[in-house]
């Protein structure tokens, strides 16, 4: 049992799939994925999320606003905890954070917009995800200010080094590996995917981007979360069924999906 806790099931070409999310779900479910947590990166698609993924009892999602989403409304906190609370299916707030990877023209706007995300958090009781790119020193400063460990949640689809990791995880945050862990010039991130402790540990795809050796370069999916389950266990010197499992298990316990749902 595999659950891909990333992925942006609204950004998939369903045209792709003979039967569109059924059969992206199927393909899934073929390679032992079982749930999924469809991840919210504007308000204006937010309708159309929830539409889309209603009828399928193994997606959770998240509300949010992605830190490069600059032409989107802007999100406040009491919107933020009442969009989520009015959707049984949410489990978090984000994907919310900084990224840097342009340039810092838009560093006030997304500073904001974090602290925003970080007090919905904490008003609604759910963990964060965070994503966080050439931000690292702003990240954890605002994580710390804005009180974070309150709440916890993960740095997902991790590409920094183990010297962030660990002061992420000492404010309660665990760590998720994309498919970005699987490529030959990836030895930093390999490096912290070996050291993070197993009860912090989780996997992912961000589908439909950066899909994993050995399909990189292709629109990615969740079913292929599995071989970034298999290339973090090599990793690791485990077994496919324990990271697994491990990661299955930490899902379940950050986000409060019931076992009979993941």
């Amino acid at each position: 049992m595999l659950v891909d806790s990333h992925c942006h099931l609204d950004r998939l070409d369903l045209g792709r799939f003979s039967d569109g999310l059924v059969g992206v779900l199927a393909a899934a479910a073929a390679q032992g994925v079982t749930h999924l947590l469809s991840v919210s990166v504007d308000l204006a698609s937010w309708p159309n999320l929830v539409r889309m993924t209603e009828p399928y009892p193994q997606i959770a999602l998240s509300v949010g606003v992605h830190p490069s989403e600059e032409g989107g409304r802007a999100p406040s906190v009491a919107e933020l905890v009442k969009l989520g609370r009015a959707e049984p299916r949410v489990v978090a707030i984000g994907e919310t954070g900084l990224d840097y990877y342009y340039g810092h023209a838009g560093m006030v706007r997304q500073q904001e917009w974090f602290r925003i995300h970080i007090a919905a958090a904490r008003e609604f009781g759910k963990p964060l995800i965070v994503h966080t790119r050439d931000a690292r020193a702003d990240t954890l400063r605002i994580l710390e200010e804005e009180g974070a460990a309150e709440v916890g949640g993960v740095l997902h689809c991790f590409t920094e080094d183990w010297a962030m990791a660990e002061r992420a995880l000492e404010l309660g945050f665990h760590i998720s590996f994309s498919g970005i862990v699987t490529f030959k010039n990836a030895r930093q991130i390999q490096d912290v995917a070996r050291r993070v402790p197993a009860e912090r540990l989780l996997v992912e795809t961000d589908s439909p981007y950066l899909a994993p050796t050995p399909h990189r370069g292709k629109p990615n999916q969740p079913a292929w979360v599995r071989h970034v389950a298999e290339f973090v266990a090599q990793l690791r010197g485990e077994s496919l069924e324990q990271v697994a499992a491990v990661t299955t298990a930490n899902y379940r316990r950050l986000f409060g999906v019931r076992g009979e749902a993941a």
